[in-house]
C-alpha cells in the first residue's frame, strides 16, 4: 500500500533534512519532485496541483525557514496537508434512531462489492450489532450464493428471495424482515455492471428512494487509479452517495485513488479492504494512512488488531508464562495461530515505524508459518513442553511426521532457544505494557 510513493517521498525528505538551512529554492525544488511523485502515483492533476500550492504556501514562511529543523517542519506541513486531502478524522457511519440503519452497497461489478458487504456485516457484529444481508443482485446469477455463502461463514443472516425479480421489491421486503426479526442494520448488496449505463443507475435510483437508505455506499476498486475517482464522480452526480468503501488497496502501490477520491467527489472514504480475508476491512483514519505513507507507521492500528486477535485473559496468562519462564511450544504455536489471524505479516510490519523500509528486501513467507505449525504438531505433548528431551531419534521421528527436514527441526528449537532469551529480557522489565490489556 503506497509503496511507491511513500520511497519516492522518503528520499526527497531526506535531501531536504540533510540541509541546515533551508532557501525558498529549495523548498521549490522539492515541491516539483513531490508534484512529479504524486503525479507518477496516479493522483489527479487538479488535486496534486492544489496541494503543491497549498504546500508550498505553508512551507515558505518565514518560521519554516528559519527553524532549527526545517526539513522536518516541511515534513510535518506535508503530513497535515495529506491529513487534509485525505479527510481530516475518521467518518463514521450514522445510526438511524430508529432501527434499522439501512446501508446501501453500489459499484461496478467487480469492485468487490458483495465481498465488502459482508465485511462490512462483520464488522458491525464485532461493535454489537445484529445485521442482515440482502441478496438485492438480481443481475449476477452467482451474486445471491456468494452473499449467501458468506453469511454462512460469518453467521449472519442473508435475505434471499430468488423468486422476485424486481429489487426494489426485495429491499422493501428485507426491510419489513429486519424490523420483525429486531435486526438493526440492514446492508443491501445492489446489482453492478461492468460500466456505468442508464438501466443500472435507474434501477438504483429506485431502490434509494424506496427504501431511503441512512447510508449510500460506493465500493471502488482502488487498483484502478483514476478510472475509480471518475467513476465515483459519476456515481455520486447521479446518484448520490454519502461514503466510499476502497477495496484491494494491499494490492495498489501506487495510491492514486485514495488520494484524489475524497478531493474530486467531495465525499469522506470511511473503509478500506486490506486484504481477501473477511475480517480484511479497516476504518479509514486519514491521520494514520499519511502516517503510513511517510514513513511513520500506523501503531494504533497495529494495536487494534492485536486486541482484536487476544482477549485480556489470554493477555494476561502470556504474561505470567513469560514471567515465571514456562512459554512452551504449545503456546508459541497458539501465538502464530493469533499473528496470523491479524493479516498478512508485510501489512503489520508496514504499520511498525521505519520496519517498512528496514525490510523493503525481505519476503515474508507465510508458508514457513505453516510449517512450524506442521512441526510442533508432530511433537508428542510431553516435547511441546520440555523441549530438552527433543533428542537426535525424536527429531528424525517429528521431521517424517511433518513432512519436514531435522535440518528444519533444529533451526525452530534455536529460534524457540532464542525468543525464550528474549523474553527474560522483559522479566526484568515487569512486562512490556500496550494500552487496554494488550502486553506481552
Amino acid at each position: 500500500m503506497f509503496e511507491s510513493l511513500s520511497d519516492k517521498l522518503d528520499a526527497i525528505f531526506k535531501k531536504l533534512k540533510g540541509r541546515g538551512l533551508l532557501k525558498e529554492e529549495d523548498v521549490d525544488v522539492a515541491l516539483k519532485e513531490i508534484r512529479l511523485a504524486l503525479l507518477e502515483a496516479d493522483v489527479n492533476f487538479k488535486v496534486v496541483k492544489d496541494f503543491v500550492e497549498h504546500v508550498r504556501v505553508r512551507a515558505i514562511g518565514k518560521e519554516v525557514l528559519e527553524s532549527l529543523s526545517p526539513g522536518q517542519q516541511v515534513v510535518k506541513i506535508v503530513h497535515d496537508s495529506l491529513c487534509e486531502l485525505l479527510g481530516v478524522s475518521n467518518s463514521r457511519i450514522p445510526l438511524a434512531p430508529n432501527p434499522p440503519t439501512i446501508v446501501m452497497m453500489i459499484g461496478l461489478q467487480g469492485s468487490g462489492k458483495t465481498t465488502t458487504s459482508a465485511k462490512l456485516a462483520l464488522f458491525f457484529k464485532k461493535e454489537g450489532r445484529r445485521p442482515l444481508l440482502v441478496a438485492a443482485d438480481l443481475q449476477r446469477p452467482a451474486a445471491i450464493d456468494q452473499l449467501s455463502a458468506l453469511g454462512k461463514q460469518i453467521n449472519i443472516p442473508v435475505f434471499a428471495a430468488k423468486e422476485i425479480k424486481d429489487p426494489v421489491t426485495v429491499c422493501s421486503d428485507a426491510v419489513k424482515q429486519a424490523k420483525l426479526d429486531g435486526r438493526d442494520v440492514v446492508i443491501l448488496d445492489t446489482a453492478g455492471r461492468l460500466h456505468i449505463n442508464e438501466d443500472l443507475m435507474n434501477e438504483l435510483l429506485r431502490v434509494k428512494r424506496a427504501v431511503n437508505p441512512r447510508e449510500v455506499l460506493l465500493v471502488a476498486d482502488a487498483m484502478t487509479g483514476q478510472d475509480a475517482v471518475n467513476m465515483a464522480k459519476s456515481f455520486n452526480e447521479q446518484i448520490g452517495i454519502d461514503g466510499i468503501i476502497l477495496t484491494k488497496m494491499d494490492g495498489d502501490a501506487r495510491g492514486g485513488a485514495a488520494l484524489s477520491i475524497r478531493s474530486v467527489t467531495g465525499k469522506p472514504i470511511k473503509f478500506i479492504g486490506s486484504g481477501e480475508k473477511i475480517d480484511m476491512l479497516e476504518p479509514f483514519y486519514p491521520d494514520r494512512i499519511a502516517g503510513r505513507i511517510l514513513g511513520m507507521g500506523d501503531v494504533l492500528t497495529l494495536i487494534e488488531q492485536a486486541q482484536q486477535s487476544i482477549d485480556q485473559k489470554e493477555a494476561e496468562k502470556l504474561q505470567k508464562q513469560i514471567m515465571a519462564e514456562s512459554f512452551t511450544f504449545e503456546d508459541l504455536r497458539d501465538q502464530l495461530k493469533k499473528l496470523r489471524g491479524m493479516g498478512p505479516i508485510e501489512n503489520l510490519l508496514g504499520m511498525i515505524p521505519g520496519m517498512n523500509k528496514a525490510m523493503k528486501d525481505v519476503k515474508v513467507d507465510e508458508k514457513e508459518f505453516v510449517k512450524i505449525e506442521a512441526i510442533i504438531n508432530s511433537m508428542t505433548p510431553k516435547e511441546r513442553r520440555n523441549h530438552n528431551i527433543i533428542n537426535g531419534s525424536r527429531r528424525k521421528r517429528i521431521a517424517a511426521g511433518s513432512g519436514t527436514t531435522t535440518a528444519d527441526i533444529n533451526r525452530l528449537v534455536k529460534q524457540y532457544l532464542e525468543m525464550k532469551k528474549m523474553m527474560k529480557m522483559f522479566k526484568g522489565n515487569k512486562g512490556l505494557r500496550l494500552p487496554k490489556g494488550f502486553s506481552f
